[in-house]
């Protein structure tokens, strides 16, 4: 009474394959690659709104449309609420805007400048910060306001995006 031990040909049930042998994969995840792209999103997504240069301020409301950009980046003047002078995002005594301002004017093409100043700050003092642009060889200076203002009729503006609306200083 012996018993007999039956063998399959083919190795362990596996069709098509033999025991020892490496194929390679033909299919491409791309769950990961999905993945990266979503984490990169994200993140700058976050970061975005913190690129914005400048100092903050409460702009006054206008009903004055964009002005077009140009090639070269244009200067910005900061008044803060506090009465505080930024140039771009440098702080500056009253002392030291003149010289600066015509340092910079000399090393740059476009007399344009924009003035942004903080809505409770006195007319006075922006009308000095003119003073002293004129003085700084800058004669193009565009008053930088937030756009959908009210207009002199009582209705709201319909300009969209931050308005510069251009000064003439007389000179």
């Amino acid at each position: 009474m012996g018993a007999g031990v039956a063998k399959k040909s083919g190795g362990g049930g596996r069709r098509g394959r033999r025991r020892g042998s490496s194929a390679s994969m033909s299919e491409i995840n791309i769950t990961p690659f999905v993945d990266v792209m979503l984490v990169l999103l994200i993140i700058f997504m976050v970061a975005a709104p913190m690129l914005t240069v400048g100092v903050p301020v409460e702009l006054p409301e206008t009903a004055a449309a964009s002005l077009p950009t140009e090639q070269e980046e244009p200067l910005a003047v900061t008044i803060a609420a506090d009465g505080t002078l930024f140039i771009m995002s440098t702080e500056v005594s009253d002392e030291e805007l003149i010289p600066k301002l015509m340092a910079i004017s000399a090393e740059r093409t476009s007399d344009k400048v924009f003035l942004r100043a903080d809505g409770a700050i006195p007319y006075e003092r922006v009308a000095q910060v003119m003073g002293a642009l004129n003085a700084g060889n800058f004669r193009n200076i565009g008053l930088v306001t937030d756009a959908n203002g009210p207009l002199m009729g009582g209705a709201v503006g319909g300009a969209v995006g931050g308005a510069a609306a251009p000064a003439n200083d007389g000179g």
